[in-house]
C-alpha cells in the first residue's frame, strides 16, 4: 500500500495542479477576453496543454504568450485557440483540415466536435496536392500573409476558413468563406500570433 501511494502520488498531484490551471486559463484569460462559448471553455478545460509542448516548458504550459516548439515553430497563447473556435463553430457534419504548426493542440481541441479532421503542416498546405478530398471547414494554426491557390482547393465551394492574418508586422484572427476560386479574409480582433513563413508573398520593389 504504501510503495502504490508513492507511485501514484505524484501523478494525482500533477492531474490536479493541471486542471487547476486549465481552469484559471479558461477564467482569466479567455472569459476576461469575451470568449465564452460553453462547447469552447469545455473542449480546453479538458485538452492537458501540457501534452502539447516540449517538456522543459511543460511547468509553463498556461502561460498567456506562444511558446517555442522543438521544431523552431510555436504554440499560440490559449486566447488565440479560444477565440478561433469560438469563431468558427465547428459542427458535427463538419469536415474539418488543420493546417498544423507542430503541437497538435488544435486538432486535439477540434476533434471531438467535429465529423472527420485530417492534419497537415504548412509545407503540405502551400504546396499542390493530387487528392480530391476538399473540407467544409479549415483551420490555420498560425498568422498568414495569404491563402494562396492549393490550400483554396481544399476547400469545398463555400468552405470557411478560420486562421491568423499578418499585414505590416500586424497579426489578427480572421475568418473568411471560399467564393469561386478565391478565398476573401475579413479581418477580426488584433491578437499576437505565430507567423508561418510559408505562407509570405512575394514582395516586390517599390520606388
Amino acid at each position: 500500500m504504501t510503495v502504490t501511494a508513492t507511485k501514484t502520488a505524484p501523478t494525482d498531484a500533477l492531474a490536479a495542479s493541471s486542471a487547476a490551471s486549465r481552469r484559471a486559463m479558461v477564467d482569466s484569460q479567455l472569459r476576461t477576453s469575451g470568449v465564452n462559448a460553453e462547447f469552447v471553455l469545455e473542449r480546453m478545460l479538458l485538452v492537458p496543454r501540457e501534452n502539447h509542448v516540449p517538456g522543459h516548458a511543460q511547468g509553463t504550459a498556461y502561460i498567456d504568450r506562444a511558446i517555442t516548439l522543438e521544431n523552431g515553430r510555436k504554440i499560440a497563447a490559449p486566447l488565440f485557440y479560444g477565440m478561433l473556435l469560438e469563431e468558427a463553430q465547428p459542427k458535427a457534419s463538419d469536415t474539418v483540415l488543420v493546417v498544423d504548426a507542430g503541437s497538435g493542440y488544435l486538432p486535439a481541441l477540434v476533434g471531438p466536435l467535429v465529423g472527420q479532421v485530417d492534419v497537415i503542416t504548412p509545407e503540405e498546405a502551400v504546396t499542390s496536392s493530387r487528392k480530391r478530398t476538399t473540407y467544409s471547414l479549415v483551420l490555420i494554426d498560425g498568422a498568414v500573409e495569404s491563402i494562396g491557390q492549393p490550400l483554396a482547393k481544399r476547400m469545398t465551394a463555400d468552405g470557411r476558413i478560420v486562421t491568423g492574418v499578418s499585414k505590416q508586422g500586424v497579426t489578427r484572427l480572421a475568418t473568411g468563406r471560399k467564393a469561386g476560386d478565391d478565398v476573401a479574409l475579413l479581418p477580426l480582433a488584433e491578437i499576437g500570433i505565430p507567423r508561418l513563413s510559408e505562407f509570405d508573398t512575394e514582395k516586390s520593389w517599390s520606388f
